[in-house]
């Protein structure tokens, strides 16, 4: 499992109350067809969907309502998406479709091409030398996605992810 070297970095704030740096699991399968693998993928961003979802009603309730963690579960015991919904807005006010994608999606990393502009300065020819030129490089990177995979839309706009040649 590979660590990531700065709490801040990867949450984006200040690294308080950790003991450890956060971890994150890294899986490689091969699936016997593309279909198996999309299948898989949006079977994941479902259940992202409702993980987030029970965790947005679960705190709200807790840090809003001053439930306490095992009044919250009580809850919530039996509810479905609806049910949660109708509480996030009728207690908390929150349209859960308002929440950002990032959260009710997750995250996919999809490589792509990248361009990377740079001021640099000219080494050769020597009449050019000192001089400073911005320079483009294409690069292919991990890029952060919050699509809904679970349509043909995110696979017709990232054919190159199925077709083997990425």
């Amino acid at each position: 499992m590979d660590r990531v070297m700065s709490t801040a970095s990867c949450s984006g704030g200040k690294a308080i109350g950790l003991k450890e740096e956060p971890g994150f699991d890294g899986r490689v399968v091969l699936y016997p067809s593309n279909q198996t693998l999309k299948d898989y993928l949006s079977w994941r961003q479902a259940d992202c969907h409702i993980n987030n979802l029970y965790n947005t009603v679960f705190w709200a309730l807790v840090q809003q309502s001053g439930l306490t963690p095992v009044q919250a579960q009580e809850r919530l015991k039996g509810t479905l998406a609806g049910d949660k919904n109708e509480i996030l807005f009728s207690q908390f006010h929150i349209n859960y479709n308002d929440e950002p994608q990032m959260y009710r999606k997750g995250t996919v990393l999809v490589w792509q091409k990248v361009d990377e502009v740079r001021t640099q300065e000219v080494r050769l020819p020597v009449e050019m030398e000192g001089q400073r030129m911005t320079v483009t490089r294409t690069r292919t990177r991990p890029v952060p996605l919050h699509s809904d995979l679970i349509g043909d839309a995110f696979w017709k706009e990232h054919p190159d992810i199925l077709s083997g040649e990425n």
